[in-house]
């Protein structure tokens, strides 16, 4: 919730302070196509917690990247990316991870420690704010938290599920 009023806040300030410049075009066109890129990729049907996509953009190339559990749900992201208008080529260089019932274990075990840490709000919503990838038993938070504290809290919990080998925190604090 805190994200979305964030970015809502975001543009709203971007809005007010565009002054119409044919500088200020392109990087005004630059965050719409950034802000569609965004939303198209979060409602694909099979995106989840156990996944990470990351996006870039320069000029009409959107360079698609992060970790996905499904081969289906990388090129389906690829697929309506194309699709934005403003886009003239798409890279994804998104990796599909490896089959692995161990890794599968891994990530309900992290998910239940983590999130029965945390305040249930990172929980909340279509896709939770807390996202854990795991690639041959080692572990990955991405995401966004409101404070350090929590932040902490996630690393130490995901540190403490057995079979875990190792835990690399990203996540960012907003």
């Amino acid at each position: 919730m805190k994200l979305k009023t964030l970015a809502t806040v975001i543009l709203a300030g971007a809005l007010a302070a565009g002054s119409g410049l044919a500088a200020g075009a392109p990087k005004k066109s630059e965050k719409s196509l950034a802000q569609r890129v965004r939303h198209e990729l979060v409602t694909l049907p099979w995106y989840g917690v156990f996944d990470n996509l990351q996006y870039r953009i320069d000029g009409g190339t959107v360079t698609l990247s992060g970790q996905v559990i499904r081969p289906t749900l990388k090129s389906d992201a690829e697929n309506v990316v194309k699709r934005l208008e403003g886009v003239d080529t798409v890279k994804n260089e998104i990796e599909v991870l490896p089959l692995s019932p161990f890794d599968d274990a891994i990530r309900l075990r992290v998910f239940r420690a983590v999130y029965r840490q945390l305040q249930p709000q990172y929980a909340m919503g279509a896709v939770p704010s807390i996202h854990i990838i795991v690639k041959n038993g080692n572990v990955t938070l991405t995401g966004a938290v409101s404070r350090e504290m929590d932040r902490s809290l996630a690393f130490i919990a995901a540190n403490t599920v057995f079979g875990v080998f190792s835990v690399t925190n990203e996540l960012r604090i907003v």
